[in-house]
C-alpha cells in the first residue's frame, strides 16, 4: 500500500512539475513583452529601479502565469522530493526558448534544437536517479530539520551573500554584469523552496485536522516565503529588463537548481543513502542539462540549420585539399572580389546584440 501510494505521489508531483514549467516558461515571454512595450513608451525602466510595469497588463499576465506555475510547483514539492521537481525546471527553459523564437524574434537554430533535446534527456536521467529524501511528515520534524547546524550555517551564508549583492555589488555592477541580479534570485530561491516544502507539510496537517495555525513555524515559513518571492520577482524583473531573455533564463536555471540541490541535500540529507550509480547518474544528468542549455544559447546568433550542413562539409573538404581561402587572404583582396565578404559581414553583425557581461564583479 505504501509503495502504491509512493508511485501515486510521484506521478502527481511529476505532472505538477511539468505544468509548472510550462506556465513559468510562458511567463518570461509575457513579462519581457510588457517590459519592451514600456521601454518603447519611454517609461522608467525596471533595470533603473522603475515600477511602471505595475500598470502594464502584459506584465500582469506574465505574473499571473508565473503565479500559476509557482502554485503548481508548490504542490509538486508537497508530493515529490526537491531533487525531482527542481531539475524539471529545465522544461521552462525550453518553453521560453521556443516561445522566444515566435514572439521575441530570438532564433532557435540547429544548436538550440540539439540543446533542447539534451536538456530533456538530462532531466530524464536526473528523474530516474533522483535521491530519496528523508520522510518529514510533521511541522515538529521540519522544525528540527531547520534547526540543524548545517542548515543554519547555509541559510546564514545565503542571507549575508544576498545582502552584499543587493546593497554593495548591485548598485555598482548590476547594470553591466548579468550574474549580480540572477545570483540574488537564485540563492534566495533556495530558501523559498525550503519554505514551500515546510508549508506543504503544514497544509497536509491542516487537512488532517491538526492545529497547524497555532504552530509558530507555519507563520514564520509563510512570512519568509513572501519576503523571498518578493525579492526574487524584483531582481528577476531587473535582469529581464536589462539583458536578453534567452541568456537570463538558462543562467538563472543553472544557478537556481544548483542552490536548491545544495540546500535540499543539507536540509533533508538526501545523498547519505544513495548508491554510487545514482550519484553518478544525478550529476551526469545535471551536467547534460547544462551542456544542453549552453548549446541552446551560446550559438543562438549563428544562423546554422540542417540546410547549411552540406555547405559546411564541402568547406571542410576544400580546406583539407588546401583550396579554402583563409580569413587573412580575404582581407588581402578587393571588396568586390573577396570570396568570403558575406561571411565576414555576417560575423560582424553578430556583435550587435547585448547579452550581458559574464566577467567577474
Amino acid at each position: 500500500m505504501s509503495q502504491t501510494r509512493g508511485k501515486y505521489d510521484f506521478c502527481i508531483g511529476l505532472v505538477l512539475a511539468m505544468s509548472s514549467s510550462i506556465f513559468i516558461g510562458g511567463s518570461f515571454i509575457l513579462k519581457k513583452k510588457g517590459l519592451l512595450r514600456l521601454a518603447r513608451k519611454g517609461s522608467m525602466r525596471a533595470g533603473q529601479g522603475g515600477h511602471a510595469y505595475l500598470k502594464e497588463w502584459l506584465w500582469w499576465a506574465g505574473l499571473l502565469s508565473m503565479g500559476a506555475g509557482e502554485v503548481a510547483n508548490f504542490a509538486a514539492y508537497a508530493f515529490a522530493p526537491a531533487t525531482l521537481v527542481t531539475p524539471l525546471g529545465a522544461l521552462s527553459v525550453l518553453v521560453s526558448a521556443i516561445l522566444s523564437s515566435f514572439f521575441l524574434n530570438e532564433k532557435l537554430n540547429l544548436h538550440g534544437k540539439i540543446g533542447c533535446l539534451l536538456s530533456i534527456l538530462g532531466s530524464t536521467v536526473m528523474v530516474i536517479h533522483a535521491p530519496q529524501e528523508e520522510e518529514v511528515e510533521t511541522l515538529n520534524e521540519m522544525s528540527h530539520k531547520l534547526g540543524d547546524p548545517g542548515f543554519v550555517v547555509f541559510a546564514t551564508l545565503v542571507v549575508i551573500v544576498s545582502l552584499i549583492l543587493i546593497f554593495v555589488v548591485g548598485p555598482r555592477h548590476g547594470q553591466t554584469n548579468i550574474l549580480v541580479y540572477i545570483t540574488i534570485c537564485s540563492v534566495i530561491g533556495a530558501l523559498s523552496v525550503s519554505c514551500v516544502k515546510g508549508l506543504g507539510i503544514a497544509i497536509k496537517e491542516l487537512f488532517a485536522g491538526k492545529p497547524v495555525l497555532k504552530h509558530p513555524l507555519s507563520w514564520i515559513l509563510l512570512l519568509s516565503l513572501i519576503v523571498c518571492v518578493s525579492t526574487q520577482i524584483n531582481y528577476l524583473n531587473r535582469a529581464l529588463d536589462i539583458f536578453n531573455t534567452s541568456i537570463v533564463t538558462p543562467i538563472y536555471y543553472v544557478i537556481f537548481t544548483t542552490s536548491v540541490l545544495t540546500c535540499s541535500a543539507i536540509l533533508f540529507k538526501e545523498w547519505q543513502h544513495m548508491a554510487a550509480d545514482d550519484i553518478i547518474g544525478t550529476f551526469s544528468g545535471f551536467l547534460t542539462i547544462i551542456v544542453g542549455i549552453f548549446l541552446l544559447h551560446a550559438f543562438k546568433d549563428v544562423n546554422f540549420t540542417l540546410a547549411n550542413l552540406p555547405l559546411s562539409l564541402r568547406k571542410d573538404e576544400r580546406a583539407a585539399n588546401g583550396t579554402l581561402v583563409s580569413t587573412y587572404d580575404c582581407f588581402n583582396h578587393d571588396e568586390e572580389s573577396s570570396p568570403c565578404l558575406g561571411e565576414i559581414q555576417s560575423t560582424e553583425s553578430l556583435s550587435a546584440r547585448r547579452n550581458g557581461s559574464l566577467s567577474a564583479f
